[in-house]
């Protein structure tokens, strides 16, 4: 959750719950004849209702003063007591006293005479005070009172996740964020996006890679986000048994998400894409890269001139046997598809598309599951979502390529 949002968080709750206290003496000297023994008598009640008609001007430390002019006076019976603790609260809330607040609030609750639904805004408020003091134990305390009591503002549920944290129950927080997250998903609502976030810190301080990978593409999928595509990208490659052939695919999804950015990813992406004989591939990442500055200067410019003319080199060769139909006519008497794959998905999406679909169906194919991904990732780029997603869904492994298939799967809508 970010500091911005728990700011707006807090002052949402305290302007809410604090200041309905003003108003709780209307009825000072007109008491019913049931309640007769809760006459305040005039020395305690006149301070209090000047105090009121401070609090309603704002002049809340005057009021301070009127309530300890009625806290003065001697042998106050229960019910003038919890009278001038219920004004003197509201009154400090305003004042900024936060000490004061909350043991006038905790005294009248204690006292067990305000009405119900006072009471549970009171607690309301002792959550937001203790949250607002860094005190997160007692948040998490008043907050969990809160929801025992019948509360249900969906604001306290993300104050008492985010008191767990802050108190160091990791645990109790992941808890409670994934049982609303759940919920939310059941009842086909989109999650919260602090608390998504607050989930996945809770996994990261649980050291639950899995886990947190799985939060973040839900992030993914409902708040995308340039930032949140470098997090999961970068761990993804940490995780472990995911393998490093899959490394140029990682590089093919940080392009499309904008996070291919360093001089060192163009360079290594360019050459394991010649490694692979995509030397289309390689061109593009080479040509962008020295586009946007990427590459050409600095000390490694001679460096990278050079792999930007083995590029050109072998760019000019596999377009001389992409035209000459060569390497169609290898591709196609190659006793399985694996060729067929590979140079699909060198032609690119224009006209690799159905060279790829050959390849599959031909069989025979060293590696299928990585295959579906290649033509998955061509189907997006020439606008076919609908279809890359359907296919995507049907990778399968446990070495990583079925995690790159569910990100493109997202990446996608």
């Amino acid at each position: 959750m970010t500091t911005q949002n728990s700011k707006l968080l807090l002052r949402s709750l305290l302007s809410g719950a604090a200041f309905f206290l003003i108003g709780v003496l209307g009825c000072l000297t007109a008491p019913s004849p049931a309640k007769a023994q809760e006459t305040v008598r005039l020395e305690v009640g006149k301070p209090l209702q000047a105090a009121q008609e401070l609090l309603r001007a704002n002049r809340y430390k005057d009021a301070l003063a009127k309530v300890r002019e009625a806290d003065g006076v001697a042998s106050k019976t229960a019910h003038e007591t919890y009278l001038v603790e219920r004004l003197r609260g509201s009154a400090a809330m305003g004042a900024g006293d936060n000490p004061t607040a909350i043991k006038s609030f905790e005294a009248v609750i204690a006292s067990g005479k305000a009405p119900a639904g006072d009471q549970l805004k009171m607690v309301e408020t002792l959550a937001g005070i203790h949250y607002r003091a860094r005190d997160y134990a007692a948040s998490v305390k008043w907050a969990a009172r809160y929801f025992r009591e019948g509360g249900n503002n969906p604001q306290m549920r993300m104050l008492l996740i985010q008191s767990y944290f802050q108190n160091g129950d990791v645990a109790n927080a992941a808890k409670e964020a994934s049982a609303d997250i759940q919920a939310d998903a059941q009842a086909g609502r989109a999650p919260s996006e602090d608390k998504l976030l607050l989930l996945a810190n809770c996994y990261l301080k649980q050291n639950n890679s899995a886990a947190y990978l799985t939060t973040i593409e839900k992030l993914l999928n409902y708040y995308p986000k340039k930032t949140l595509w470098a997090d999961v990208l970068s761990r993804l490659r940490t995780k472990p048994g995911f393998s490093d052939r899959l490394s140029l695919d990682v590089y093919r999804l940080q392009m499309a998400t904008g996070n291919l950015q360093s001089t060192s990813d163009y360079m290594e992406m360019a050459q394991l894409a010649l490694m692979d004989g995509l030397a289309n591939e390689a061109k593009k990442v080479v040509d962008e890269g020295y586009a946007n500055g990427a590459l050409g200067k600095g000390a490694e410019a001679e460096r990278q001139k050079r792999l930007k003319d083995l590029v050109e080199k072998q760019f000019a060769e596999s377009q001389k046997a992409l035209t000459s139909g060569k390497a169609e006519e290898a591709a196609n008497a190659a006793p399985d598809g694996n060729a067929l794959v590979n140079l699909g998905l060198n032609l690119g999406p224009a006209k690799g598309i159905a060279t790829m679909e050959a390849g599959i169906k031909k069989g025979g194919l060293k590696r299928p599951e990585d295959a579906k991904l290649h033509l998955g990732i061509l189907l997006i780029q020439a606008g076919q979502k609908a279809k890359a997603a359907q296919l995507l869904k049907t990778v399968q492994g446990t070495d990583g390529v079925r995690d790159m298939a569910n990100l493109w799967a997202l990446y996608a809508r």
